[in-house]
């Protein structure tokens, strides 16, 4: 069942069952990232020990967590108990044993990388959210103007950027931007719900705006988050190098 689900090299969300003895009661558990490595039968995996701040984190033996898995198909959670810890080679690892079963998970949240892309963006029209929104097959207008924007966050649910153009609250709007995939720069065009739009009191005339996507296709979606996970396995490498030197 569980490596139908999950396989080697999919990342890890991991949440303490309980708060550890540096954190203020009332402080919400600290998530780590980590990655799955080997899959060694069905209630036991090897996972990388996390990083935070180039800095290991040894993770408690038969310390728990709630560890939600991005899996090529979708996001899966479970109950895990660490059960071993040690070091292969050059990698730290730690071995853990399910204590729960695999469940698909549909969160709230997604972890966001804060970063500076450019985007070229526009309402939709009428007549185009009306097919959007039945669900059926559509191609927009290709012809129409496009504004340029800066998106300052992205997550695997939305974007936030900002433009000189406010998009109205809870319309559909039409977003571009490129992202760096296996080693390419790929298209993506999406379409979006404005959930907020604010203009920034210390920048008059530029508005600040947050979307969700509105039915992403999901290999796009686990293709934007695989693409914030290494953009910040790269800035810990940055940061480690930066730190050494």
């Amino acid at each position: 069942m569980f490596s139908k689900f999950i396989s080697i090299g999919d990342k890890i969300e991991l949440q303490a069952m309980s708060h550890e003895s540096d954190e203020k009661p009332g402080t919400p558990a600290k998530v780590y990232h980590s990655e799955v490595t080997e899959i060694q039968s069905e209630d036991t995996i090897e996972i990388t020990m996390p990083v935070e701040k180039t800095k290991l984190i040894l993770l408690p033996i038969d310390s728990e967590y709630d560890m939600i898995f991005y899996g090529s198909s979708g996001l899966f959670q479970c109950l895990g108990r660490v059960i071993d810890r040690y070091k292969s080679g050059n990698s730290y690892l730690l071995l853990v044993e399910m204590t729960s079963n695999l469940r698909k998970y549909q969160r709230r949240e997604f972890y966001r990388l804060r970063c500076a892309l450019e985007m070229h963006a526009r309402a939709l029209r009428e007549d185009e959210v009306q097919t959007v929104e039945s669900r059926m097959p559509y191609s927009l207008a290709s012809d129409l103007p496009l504004k340029e924007s800066v998106i300052v966050d992205i997550s695997g649910g939305g974007l936030r950027f900002v433009s000189t153009q406010p998009f109205e609250q809870d319309s559909l709007m039409y977003c571009c931007y490129h992202l760096m995939n296996g080693g390419e720069h790929k298209k993506y065009e999406v379409i979006c719900k404005v959930i907020s739009c604010i203009e920034l009191d210390n920048r008059p005339g530029t508005y600040e705006h947050r979307v969700q996507y509105y039915d992403i296709d999901p290999i796009e979606r686990e293709e934007i988050i695989k693409y914030i996970f290494e953009e910040e396995r790269k800035s810990r490498q940055k940061q480690k190098f930066s730190s050494e030197s």
